[in-house]
């Protein structure tokens, strides 16, 4: 915001600004006359005095607040704040005391930051030290050992003036044996906010309390009908375990009147495990998930916690705008991935939590935008942006910081969040002593800017996304004081977005050479959105053969809005292993609808059939697959009497279809065939299969020899029935006694060669086998010889 307000006054009133000015003269008095004592001070004095200075300088003994309280104080109440004293030296501190030191009150939010930044004691700016009754005393303090202290005082004791903050310093005192004088050997600041009575304008303020984690789902399932999800670990499960991250965050915030603001990956994430769930392991291995009691307790306490409560879903996994607005637009495909996490949010967080979002913001990193962001935030439906006071900062001359909306044009406005009360629980917040200095900051910041001007004003605190349980601790106990104090009321985002904007507030989005280097370095690059691109192009190819694509597209859908996730920053590696995992498993599942390879198949004859295997291993079936057998050499050897033929396929899950081509021959040899499987829509799906077809026609020559031989076998078969039946007959006439004696006198000896059998030739006319001809041997076939034996790695095709 405009730091004009910090050379203006803060009080809401004339009266009190009057009054603010007549007390800030009366205190500048004495420390006037200070300043033009110090100009004569002798030579020997200045040098005790920057003795002094360096001793406390250097921080001697570490001072720690652990505990202020009451935190904002008012009339009648006694100030108790509590701590440890370290020696950090290498000699003993003697004849120390703590004490506290409460300096002028400071008018500007600039002011604050200044305080908090010093580290030394400065004589006459840290204020002069309480009576000694309000001091806590110690002999000796050892190097290296801590030493508590409580300090008590009443409130009335103070002598606060006007509404304000004001800078509490608790200080050491004492002196060691190299330098035997009392001197403050080290202090700690903190800020005391002082409105006893209620504000006359109170500022409106919205606290957004996010819920939102890493990515813990994988794309992968299990093959039973329930679809078991496998997560990458079982750190969410530690996550919303009583005391961790997630379950401070919910126990904390639901006492609390904020703004859920809700990433629907973790509602499903975490509803995923109320169910049956599987952990990966190493490889392919898997462990069964145990938490889903943790889950169940954790998601009916957030159902509670949200009912009446205002919920903001981000789009889900909350997908980092800033790296698809600065690397992902150029690649196709890429802001319908936002446009698709926008959509199922809503569905998620009604269908979890049994409430309905709203859905129309954006929340870039750290709400740094510039027009590339905000163009690509409100692509997807949402018409308010949450930005942050240090990204869209002002550039004119108010004195106090404006509302939180502004219309930047086109319908959209910006929510600026500020960047003081919005980073004040950032870095180390587990020890006692930081966490109460980031608390009494914060609150110190709100009362400065409350005290700015009378305008009624709506201011949004947007702070990090994923706090950590300490941080979470702090945030809520602070929350908790603002929302009981004089000057601030709680209000919900949607109110804080419709709030009239300030007419001289900026309105102008920052150039994109304005977006900070240090964020500009965590996006996702270029080829993160090429790697989602390939993955969708493949998803696409292999849904429109699936019988039941839902099983497939959910859950890789869900896993490419999880590519693009936020929570990726600051984790380059990990975020490319789990883009490359999600590719791997579809691929996988691609694999398993594929062709059988073959080894060479035999064609005998001109025409046959040729058997192409496609095998699905798939749960489900698949359907509407095109394979087409192509010849290499189609004037040899055509499929269906062309080229190429095709062929529809539908295999049911867990089976094999064997698909038949009819083929004609026209040579002998080998031709060469390629079995490829197509979508309908044309696109090639999965390998192909080359194999080799290998022509032994049957030539005419062969046919007529085999020809011959069957004639020879019927000429021989007529012959001997031809000579039964004449025998017989022989037999008949001769009658029952015999043949005559002068025929059975005549003998069948050599002076009568002709036996029984040359008359029969003689009589049918066939030349004897004395005089045949010799006959040529049988000519050789052009196909090779039948083998009983196996035929090894070859394929015999049906005919």
């Amino acid at each position: 915001m405009a730091e004009a307000a910090d050379f203006q006054g803060t009080c809401p009133s004339p009266a009190r600004r009057w009054l603010r000015r007549t007390g800030t003269l009366l205190a500048g008095a004495p420390l006037l006359a200070g300043l033009l004592q110090l100009s004569a001070v002798s030579p020997a004095g200045a040098a005790e005095q920057t003795s002094a200075k360096a001793a406390s300088g250097s921080q001697t003994v570490s001072v720690s607040l652990d505990t202020l309280s009451p935190s904002i104080p008012t009339d009648g109440d006694t100030l108790t704040i509590s701590g440890t004293v370290t020696n950090n030296g290498k000699q003993a501190v003697t004849d120390a005391h703590v004490g506290l030191r409460l300096g002028q009150a400071l008018s500007t939010r600039s002011a604050i930051d200044s305080v908090a930044k010093r580290t030394d004691y400065v004589q006459g700016v840290d204020g002069s030290e309480l009576d000694d009754k309000y001091t806590e005393q110690f002999s000796k303090l050892t190097p290296g050992v801590a030493e508590p202290f409580t300090l008590s005082v009443p409130v009335d004791k103070l002598d606060l003036g006007d509404d304000g903050v004001y800078p509490l310093g608790v200080s050491l005192s004492g002196q060691t044996s190299a330098q035997p004088w009392e001197q403050v050997l080290g202090i700690q600041r903190t800020f005391l906010p002082w409105q006893p009575d209620d504000a006359d304008t109170k500022t409106k303020t919205t606290y957004l309390w996010p819920l939102v984690s890493g990515v813990h789902m994988t794309a992968q399932t299990g093959s039973n009908e329930q679809q078991t999800p496998v997560f990458l670990n079982d750190d969410l499960a530690k996550e919303i375990a009583p005391g961790g991250r997630l379950d401070q965050m919910l126990s904390l915030g639901k006492d609390l009147d904020v703004t859920w603001v809700i990433d629907p990956d973790l509602l499903a994430s975490v509803d995923a495990m109320t169910r049956n769930y599987k952990i990966q392991g190493d490889g392919d291995t898997t462990t069964t998930g145990t938490h889903q009691a943790v889950a169940k307790a954790w998601l009916a306490e957030l159902q509670s916690a949200v009912t009446d409560k205002e919920v903001v879903a981000l789009p889900f996994s909350d997908p980092d705008l800033a790296s698809l607005a600065h690397n992902g637009t150029s690649v196709t495909g890429s802001l319908s991935h936002l446009k698709d996490a926008t959509d199922v949010a809503a569905t998620t967080v009604e269908t979890v939590l049994h409430v309905t979002p709203t859905t129309d913001f954006a929340w870039p990193v750290n709400g740094a935008v510039d027009p590339s962001i905000i163009k690509v935030a409100t692509s997807a439906g949402a018409d308010k942006v949450i930005a942050r006071s240090d990204s869209l900062q002002e550039t004119g001359d108010l004195s106090y910081t404006p509302s939180a909306a502004r219309p930047i044009g086109g319908g959209t406005t910006a929510v600026v969040a500020d960047s003081r009360l919005s980073t004040a629980f950032q870095g180390d917040l587990t020890t006692a002593g930081a966490a109460t200095l980031a608390e009494q900051r914060f609150l110190a910041q709100s009362l400065t800017l409350d005290l700015q001007t009378d305008k009624q004003r709506s201011i949004v605190v947007a702070p990090q996304r994923m706090p950590t349980a300490s941080q979470a601790q702090t945030m809520a106990e602070a929350l908790t004081a603002l929302q009981g104090s004089t000057w601030s009321e709680p209000q919900d985002l949607a109110a804080a977005a419709k709030a009239k904007p300030d007419p001289n507030a900026t309105t102008k989005i920052p150039s994109s050479s304005a977006y900070p280097s240090s964020l500009r370095k965590q996006e996702l690059p270029k080829s993160a959105f090429e790697q989602i691109a390939a993955t969708q192009d493949k998803l696409d190819n292999f849904r429109v053969i699936l019988t039941d694509e839902s099983r497939v597209v959910t859950p890789f859908g869900r896993a490419m809005n999880r590519e693009m996730s936020t929570s990726w920053r600051g984790q380059a590696g990990e975020a490319t292993n789990f883009r490359q995992g999600v590719l791997n498993y579809l691929d996988d599942l691609t694999d398993q609808v594929k062709l059988i390879d073959k080894s060479e198949t035999k064609l005998s004859g001109r025409s046959a059939t040729i058997p192409v295997t496609v095998q699905n291993n798939l749960v489900q079936g698949v359907e509407r697959l095109v394979l087409r057998l192509t010849s290499t050499s189609p004037t040899r050897l055509k499929i269906d009497g062309k080229a190429y033929s095709e062929q529809q396929v539908t295999v049911n899950g867990g089976h094999s279809q064997s698909v038949k081509f009819p083929t004609s021959a026209n040579a002998n040899g080998e031709v060469g065939v390629t079995a490829q499987l197509y979508t309908e829509d044309g696109q090639v799906y999965g390998q192909a299969v080359r194999f080799d077809v290998k022509v032994t026609e049957v030539t005419a020559t062969v046919m007529l020899v085999i020809g011959g031989g069957v004639l020879l076998l019927v000429l021989a078969g007529f012959r001997m029935y031809t000579h039964r039946k004449r025998a017989v007959a022989r037999q008949a006439e001769e009658g029952p006694d015999g043949p005559d004696d002068e025929a059975a006198e005549e003998p069948d000896g050599p002076e009568n060669p002709e036996g029984p059998q040359d008359r029969l030739k003689e009589e049918s006319g066939a030349p004897s086998r004395a005089d045949d001809p010799e006959q040529p041997s049988d000519p050789t076939p052009d196909t090779a010889p039948e083998s009983a034996d196996p035929s090894g790695t070859g394929e015999r095709v049906d005919r």
